[in-house]
């Protein structure tokens, strides 16, 4: 069973309609710089690099956005130093939230996820003390109009994929951390157009909540993704559509 949350997927679906894209772009353009300083660049042997310029593209960021942010990391152009930092801490409910960041400024940064949570009925926690709560997954999402389930999943066969399922006119494929690279390259080779491909935190305990709980963790989601130094954030419930209204 796939513990992919139907939030992604929604989430990818907002960006590209509503005014927050020059936040989405402000997001990728880090991951992007991060990658590069990390791990070079050069897409062909920097998986993380070729994960955000999947995202880049499939967020429509022009081509002269993703060589510059490249060029920053890289030292060539001149850039903010962003630093990763993830946050743990619990929402209405007692709701596990797992936030990840890029920042250039950790007080600050630390500060402002103290106070979101605070506000909404939450509190921040300690390293640790909700990751246990989550299993680090890889999630491919291709276009279930342009291919099989049964064909692509005898093609990741050696990738020993998680699960495969098709949500409206995606083909979700979960797959274990370790082999998320390997699946992304065998679709690759087999020249499959990749429409997103991300490091997701699915939750392997769950919290039960009610349709308003659920209305309050979107809630208090939002307020987060609002945040420029926040890349991710996940949480340990199945979130309803209708809390999403």
């Amino acid at each position: 069973m796939s513990g992919h949350s139907k939030w992604s997927s929604i989430k990818h679906k907002k960006a590209a309609t509503d005014a927050k894209r020059g936040k989405a772009f402000t997001k990728i353009i880090k991951e992007i710089q991060v990658a590069a300083r990390m791990g070079g660049g050069d897409v062909s042997s920097n998986p993380r690099l070729r994960t955000a310029i999947t995202a880049a593209k499939s967020a429509n960021m022009p081509k002269d956005n993703i060589e510059k942010a490249i060029k920053k990391g890289t030292g060539e152009l001149e850039g903010v130093n962003y630093e990763e930092k993830t946050y743990e801490g619990y929402g209405p409910g007692g709701v596990a939230i797992f936030i990840s960041t890029l920042t250039d400024n950790l007080n600050r940064t630390t500060g402002e996820m103290r106070h979101i949570l605070s506000k909404h009925g939450g509190n921040l926690g300690t390293s640790g003390s909700v990751a246990w709560m989550f299993d680090k997954k890889g999630i491919i999402i291709l276009d279930s109009k342009k291919y099989n389930e049964e064909e692509i999943f005898e093609l990741l066969i050696e990738a020993e994929i998680d699960d495969i399922e098709v949500e409206d006119d995606e083909l979700i494929i979960t797959t274990p951390f370790e082999q998320f690279e390997n699946a992304r390259k065998i679709l690759d080779e087999k020249n499959i157009e990749i429409t997103e491909a991300n490091i997701e935190m699915i939750p392997n305990t769950k919290s039960e909540v009610d349709l308003e709980g659920a209305k309050k963790i979107v809630r208090i989601m939002d307020k987060i993704e609002e945040n420029e130094d926040v890349q991710n954030v996940f949480v340990n419930i199945d979130i309803p559509e209708e809390a999403m209204e």
